[in-house]
């Protein structure tokens, strides 16, 4: 960094005077945000997503973001808003997304998923944790800032998005258009968390998604089981047999070419995730599962984190009310997915599945594969000197260096930073391991909200010093 004029110098008893000030208007704000149901999956909560990010920008207007607005995508807006001062100095481009995940299924919430809870010290609400209550940290860290000193130590360019949990099927077309307004040192991004037991962690990789929709389709109408049972192919039966030869008992995935593309690991990161502080069998207590399973011949932590996956996210078809209905199905449904590590390309792997499925569908149905979005796996050195500095703010604010794990999630917006914007990432992210994200009674830990919002203003003083 050329100083033309020095950063401002950092007061920690004034900013604390004010957190301490400030906290029972923190968290109403905070709550205020969880209340609106921004679920971007479902059509009819189009509104509410429309109304977080109008919400959002009113925040950080009042904040004395002048510019902020809602961008239009096609899909539901994008939040944007910069603090540009002192050109000499970093940019920081922060991005969070305001989204949520759908609350199904309802009945084993505690208590009402947009009417947030506060007990033993957690936040309990949809998005409490992914990913609203990282994007409270950043308002509120940037509010505590603006009111202890007379300027930031660094320039910031806000991005949060709408359909980060709807496949972000926009968001590289907006990227693209919004090239020049995005220009920046480093992406920040918190959507990410700490390790088992919440020790403070940096997340370096992340895995990429290919997601799909496999439909089967036999007579035009469900047929009665007693005068067609034996005659005409079962839908269900298909695509059952379709799925189990997908995947095979073993874990591995028997799409053919699927792991062509799969980096192999080094010994040093074999060793590297082996050192982590990991308890499997209280990972397995926490999960509340009888037993631990994946593909054979990996660790727990290797098939979380850098080998890729098959799943089915949802499967429906024929009757499933009370009582019996004795039919063949007219037609049956899966959704699924693939977690995707270094090397493997999203559309490249779903035309495998497709051209897998099309291979062994049996005959006396039709099958259709359609692709429903994806993203690419991303990875950052944790040498990098912005790394470094998101290291030196996490133990300055939670007395103890981070370690560095790899997280078997997937944020398409990293690769799209550096692929598009040309950004290196930084992952800094505050939630807790076991927050139920994408389940019911997500929840989020005060203390991670509260130390977030002090580590976040800590960054931006180490990366006005790296320059």
């Amino acid at each position: 960094m050329t100083d033309n004029a020095a950063p401002p110098s950092r007061d920690d008893e004034a900013l604390e005077r004010f957190l301490a000030g400030n906290a029972d208007d923190r968290m109403r704000r905070y709550q205020e945000l969880l209340r609106i149901p921004s679920i971007s999956a479902l059509p009819e909560h189009a509104g509410d997503c429309r109304a977080t990010a109008n919400w959002i920008v009113g925040e950080l207007r009042r904040l004395g973001i002048d510019d902020a607005e809602a961008s239009e995508t096609g899909g539901h807006p994008i939040v944007t808003g910069s603090y540009r001062r002192d050109g000499d100095r970093p940019t920081a481009l922060v991005y969070c997304h305001y989204d949520v995940q759908p609350v199904d299924p309802l009945d084993l919430w505690t208590s009402p998923p947009f009417e947030p809870a506060v007990h033993d010290g957690r936040v309990v609400a949809r998005g409490a944790a992914d990913d609203k209550g990282q994007v409270h940290i950043h308002l509120a860290a940037l509010e505590a800032l603006l009111a202890t000193r007379s300027e930031l130590p660094v320039n910031l360019r806000f991005v949060f998005e709408g359909e980060e949990e709807s496949s972000s099927i926009h968001l590289d077309p907006w990227l693209e258009a919004n090239r020049e307004r995005l220009q920046a040192d480093v992406a920040i991004i918190s959507d990410t968390g700490f390790f088992e037991g919440n020790v403070p962690a940096i997340t370096i990789s992340l895995r990429g998604l290919m997601y799909a929709q496999i439909d089967v389709v036999g007579p035009p109408v469900d047929l009665h089981s007693g005068g067609y049972g034996g005659v005409v192919e079962n839908p269900a039966m298909a695509l059952a047999r379709i799925l189990t030869a997908i995947k095979g008992a073993d874990g591995r995935i028997r799409i053919p070419g699927f792991y062509d593309a799969v980096a192999a690991l080094t010994e040093q990161e074999q060793a590297e995730l082996a050192a982590l502080p990991f308890d499997e069998e209280r990972h397995r207590a926490e999960i509340d599962v009888p037993a631990l399973v994946g593909e054979a011949g990996w660790t727990t932590l290797e098939r979380r984190g850098i080998r890729p996956t098959f799943d089915v996210n949802g499967i429906w078809g024929g009757f499933t009310g009370e009582g019996s209905k004795t039919i063949i199905p007219a037609h049956a449904h899966a959704k699924v997915s693939s977690r995707l590590v270094a090397n493997q390309d999203p559309q490249d792997i779903f035309d495998k599945l497709r051209d897998f499925v099309a291979e062994i569908a049996p005959p006396g149905v039709s099958v259709e594969v359609r692709y429903l979005g994806g993203g690419l796996p991303t990875m950052t050195p944790k040498d990098h000197p912005a790394t470094r500095a998101a290291a030196r703010a996490i133990e300055a604010t939670f007395g103890r260096a981070p370690i560095f794990i790899r997280e078997g999630g997937s944020i398409p917006i990293a690769a799209s930073f550096e692929r598009i914007l040309g950004l290196p990432v930084v992952l800094f992210g505050f939630a807790p391991p076991n927050d139920n994200a994408h389940a019911p009674n997500e929840w989020m830990s005060l203390d991670n909200v509260e130390g977030g919002i002090r580590a976040v203003t800590r960054l931006w003083d180490e990366l006005a010093e790296t320059g």
